[in-house]
Parts: C-alpha cells; sequence; structure tokens
C-alpha cells in the first residue's frame, strides 16, 4: 500500500533510525527505498540498510532527486521524510483516517500558512504546534504522505529552482493543476503517538551542523522569493480563500 522514500546526504546517522520507525508504523509499508545523493567532501559510504532498496546518486541532486524516485511507486500511496525526522508509531494510520475524513491531499508533519505575500509572515501547526484536528495549510514539510498520482503535479512546470522550494512548488501545482488541498493531520498534544516527527528527536537532530536552513545564507531568502513569485502568479492561499478544514 504504501513505498517509503528516505534520503541522504551529509546526514546518515539517523538512518538505521528512521528505518525502524518507519518499519514499526501501525500500518507497515510494502517498500522502503533510499535516495542517497554523493557528498561533496567525503568518499561516499555504504549504507547499513537491509532489505531497501538503495539508489546511490554521483551528483547532489538536492531536494527534487527523491520525489522524481517515488514516481516509480507501485503502490498507492507514497511517504517521504526528512533525513532528520523520525515518525512516530501511527503516523501512516493518522494519514490514512485523514485521507479517509475526506482529506485526501498532500499530507505532512509541518504546515505553513502563508499570511502575506512573500513565505513570511507565516504562522504553523503541527508536530511543533501541535493541531488537535485536520488543519488545512499552504504547504508541509518534514513528512509528506499522498496518493502516487498526486505526485506528478510537481513536474507540471520547471521549477523555480533547483536549490529550494519543492515543498511550495508541490503544494502549488498540485492545487493549481489537479484541486489537490495540502493538510495536517491531528497533531494533539496528550497523543504524540500519530504524530509525524518525534518531538523528542525533532529539534536536536534538526539544529545539527548539517542543517540546510540555519547554515545557508541564501536559504530564507530564496524561500521568500520562491513564495512570493508564486503569490504572483496566482498561488491561492487559505487565508485567501478564506476558509480551511479544521474537521
Amino acid at each position: 500500500m504504501i513505498t517509503v522514500i528516505l534520503n541522504c546526504y551529509k546526514r546518515t546517522d539517523y538512518l538505521k533510525e528512521q528505518i525502524e520507525a518507519v518499519r514499526n508504523q501501525s500500518i507497515k509499508p510494502e517498500d522502503i527505498w533510499i535516495w542517497y545523493n554523493k557528498p561533496e567532501d567525503r568518499e561516499q559510504i555504504e549504507l547499513d540498510a537491509p532489505g531497501c532498496k538503495l539508489v546511490q546518486c554521483n551528483h547532489n541532486f538536492k531536494f527534487h532527486g527523491r520525489f522524481a524516485l517515488g514516481l516509480l511507486a507501485q503502490t498507492p500511496y507514497v511517504a517521504f521524510f526528512d533525513d532528520d525526522t523520525i515518525p512516530s508509531p501511527r503516523w501512516f494510520e493518522n494519514c490514512m483516517n485523514t485521507i479517509d475524513q475526506g482529506c485526501d491531499g498532500i499530507l505532512g508533519a509541518i504546515g505553513v500558512v502563508l499570511e502575506g505575500d512573500a513565505y513570511a509572515p507565516n504562522y504553523k501547526v503541527g508536530w511543533d504546534f501541535p493541531n488537535e484536528k485536520v488543519h488545512e495549510v499552504d504547504l508541509v514539510g518534514h513528512a509528506w504522505f499522498m496518493h502516487k498520482d498526486h505526485l506528478r503535479y510537481l513536474w507540471y512546470e520547471e521549477p523555480i529552482s533547483w536549490d529550494n522550494g519543492e515543498d511550495m512548488q508541490l503544494s502549488y501545482l498540485a492545487l493549481k493543476h489537479g484541486g489537490v488541498r495540502t493538510y495536517v493531520p491531528p497533531h494533539p498534544k496528550d497523543n504524540p503517538d500519530i504524530w509525524g516527527n518525534n518531538p523528542e528527536t525533532a529539534t536536536q537532530y534538526a539544529n545539527d551542523e548539517n542543517a540546510n536552513g540555519f547554515h545557508v545564507p541564501s536559504h530564507f531568502p530564496l524561500r521568500q522569493q520562491i513564495a512570493h513569485t508564486y503569490i504572483k502568479n496566482g498561488w491561492n492561499t487559505v487565508l485567501t480563500r478564506g476558509s480551511w478544514y479544521q474537521g
């Protein structure tokens, strides 16, 4: 039913923990694939990932590579995780329940609602800002879960940048070309077992020396530019539409 795609670049220390968390889901994945971008500043290492399909690339295709790989999945659903994200044991169950409620869209572990004409200002919901019910957002990150068919919209238009913004690109183009909306499943404070990211590891892993957003000066300005361009081109954001689902 579900193909899981993990990705590695310089941060491989958490891969074993990720694989274990994925395999321990209440709804078991059918397959686990790993997209491994070659690090430029060290030798390519052997990954300890028995039972997983491994794609090693001698070029860094950054964030888009894993989503391209997802097009090869032969399951109805695909799930992606950032390399610092450890899903709680009922995350897939939470996603399927959300789809069963009528929110069959791009689902994620943390969501962003845009409040202006760029990436910031915004507000967020998800594992770091718990939401008791399903919440419609403009884009999601850290973990993605969707029907494989929704993934095709990412490729309907050339990206503004191959270095950043794949999360915005996916949700914007899915809404524009397919009417597919983006949601964060419930992350209730009293039930972290259904969250898309384990709060005990999330902050620690996300802030290490390989975190893209914290150590690349161009990261935030580029996200501002990408969001601004999409909004200028007609991105009908949640607040612009005037309503969002909190079922």
